[in-house]
């Protein structure tokens, strides 16, 4: 009986070191669940806010990236631009130490690009480009009567043209060439203009295109028969098929545009519209400065 009793509690003892053993276990699978759930919960939320953090760094790596390349770019811009400017300068110095040795040939190769010969039904004349969408200036008399114009450039290409106006008193009309990107010729300011300097006109007289004569500028602020005194005087050799042609400085930009000159026994005197007067003239037709 006593040895029953003791089994007994052995047994009773027993159970309950399992059940201790059990719970511990269930405890022990509880936490490792719980734990693994945190701890992966965690992950997410690290890996979350690692590739949050990777897009924020990239994002602003990026923008300041952007930000320098637009710097960079805009200093690049400025660089290419002086460089073509001091080109430029660079060919109007050595065109004019050309022709200072009496050596027009550079002026003149880059001056004709400009210079068109305006051809109607009723005979030719002269004009030359002001803005690289083709505007031409020319004399309103080479135009009167006409019912058909056409422009021939220096590559000998045809272009059809519409007129846009013409102010009567200067002899000015304005032309625009319907299609096609030009070089265009700059205008001077007249103001500077000296007496004996040299100059040449660039025309088409009697037909034969493209015809460069050369001279002095003669005088300033001559009278014209409308009465103004805005004229140069010069002893270029100018002919009917100059009329509307461009007087051109050593630098190749125009100081005046070619009108008419005094026959008879008066040989040697041309005279041009000057420059300024002519840009005055160009923006008054255009209705905005196009020059």
């Amino acid at each position: 009986m006593a040895r029953i009793d003791e089994y007994r509690r052995h047994r009773v003892h027993r159970n309950f070191l399992y059940s201790i053993i059990v719970v511990l276990l269930i405890f022990q699978i509880v936490s490792f669940v719980v734990l693994s759930g945190q701890v992966s919960s965690l992950n997410t939320r690290l890996e979350t806010e690692m590739q949050t953090t990777r897009d924020d760094l990239s994002a602003f790596f990026l923008g300041r990236l952007n930000e320098f390349n637009a710097i960079y770019q805009e200093e690049f811009d400025t660089i290419d631009q002086n460089l073509e400017k001091q080109g430029e300068e660079l060919d109007k110095e050595l065109n004019l130490l050309k022709s200072s040795q009496q050596d027009f040939s550079g002026v003149v190769q880059d001056a004709v690009k400009g210079v068109v010969a305006v051809v109607t039904d009723k005979g030719s004349g002269s004009g030359f480009i002001v803005t690289e969408n083709g505007y031409v200036v020319t004399n309103l008399h080479v135009l009167t009567g006409a019912t058909t114009v056409n422009i021939i450039d220096y590559n000998s290409e045809v272009h059809t043209v519409q007129a846009i106006g013409f102010e009567e008193l200067k002899d000015v009309a304005l032309l625009k060439i319907v299609e096609g990107s030009f070089d265009p010729l700059d205008l001077a300011n007249s103001n500077e203009l000296q007496v004996g300097k040299q100059v040449i006109a660039i025309g088409n007289p009697l037909g034969l295109s493209f015809t460069v004569t050369e001279g002095i500028v003669s005088g300033l602020e001559r009278e014209g028969p409308n009465g103004l005194m805005e004229y140069i005087q010069t002893d270029v050799s100018l002919n009917p098929g100059n009329s509307g042609g461009p007087l051109i400085n050593t630098a190749g930009d125009v100081i005046g545009i070619n009108n008419f000159k005094i026959g008879g026994e008066a040989e040697g005197l041309g005279f041009a519209l000057e420059s300024n007067s002519v840009k005055d003239s160009v923006n008054l037709i255009a209705g905005e400065d196009i020059v």
